[in-house]
């Protein structure tokens, strides 16, 4: 099954070891660009920039409901001053086809109006019976507050299209994203995303959250390129956060997405 999986999954993006977003923006389309929490690490590491405490956090997604297939994530962000360091782990495959990217990132918030981040990336691939690769990429990220309501924000994946040389077939994607999200009430929040990847289609994210009561969210959201839905909720209790995503792909089923994390 987890061949099977993985076939599906290559044969429906132009491009491997992009990182997996964290439970609330995949639980909301998979659109994250214009968000602003400890996940934006995964996303655009500009959005950690408004971060005002310690945060760790650590995820499991498993794909497709295979017990093999599956990505681990963990993520960590230090603020000090209107500067924020983060550092983020992703693991993703099985023992025949592997994923590792750990990467550091710098986010500087700018009056609070204007967050700006840099993260360099390395990244590990390895598959069996063919070896195995590194390699070294960089992103950039934008987010910019309009008014109290709106952001807006955008994100760049890889200019240089940096590659792996000796593994036929794969390669690390230039892509380039911009989003925004809108707060109609302090209850409902709308976002979106639009992403173009090099030599690929361009995908529609959108998504919502709705806050039943303070420490309780329910999400959902829809991308276009290919077809998804996703569902999930989020229970903030203090310092500690927990947050279920599942998204559903038309030929493959459902994959669940759990993680948990603490603010210091």
């Amino acid at each position: 099954m987890k061949y099977i999986c993985l076939f599906f999954i290559l044969l429906h993006t132009s491009a491997i070891a992009q990182i997996s977003p964290g439970p609330r923006s995949l639980a909301m389309g998979s659109s994250g660009t214009a968000l602003q929490d400890v996940w934006s690490l995964q996303h655009n590491s500009a959005g950690i920039a408004h971060l005002k405490r310690p945060i760790f956090a650590l995820a499991y997604q498993r794909h497709f409901s295979d017990q093999e297939l599956s990505t681990q994530k963990a993520v960590f962000a230090i603020p000090f001053d209107k500067n924020v360091i983060g550092l983020s782990f992703q693991r993703y495959g099985f023992n025949e086809y592997l994923e590792q990217v750990t990467s550091i990132a710098y986010a500087k918030n700018f009056s609070g109006a204007l967050a700006l981040s840099i993260a360099v990336k390395h990244h590990q691939l390895s598959v069996a019976k063919y070896g195995s690769e590194r390699l070294i990429s960089v992103d950039a990220g934008m987010q910019y507050r309009v008014n109290d309501k709106l952001w807006i924000a955008s994100h760049l994946s890889n200019p240089a299209k940096t590659s792996f040389n000796d593994l036929v077939g794969t390669n690390l994607p230039l892509a380039l994203s911009f989003g925004f999200s809108y707060v109609f009430s302090d209850k409902v929040l709308v976002i979106s995303d639009v992403q173009k990847v090099l030599n690929a289609g361009i995908d529609t994210k959108v998504g919502m959250e709705y806050k039943l009561i303070n420490w309780f969210a329910l999400r959902g959201g829809l991308s276009a390129n290919p077809f998804k839905q996703y569902g999930g909720f989020g229970i903030n209790y203090q310092r500690f956060a927990l947050d279920v995503a599942i998204s559903s792909h038309l030929q493959l089923g459902y994959s669940p997405n759990l993680a948990f994390s603490y603010e210091f």
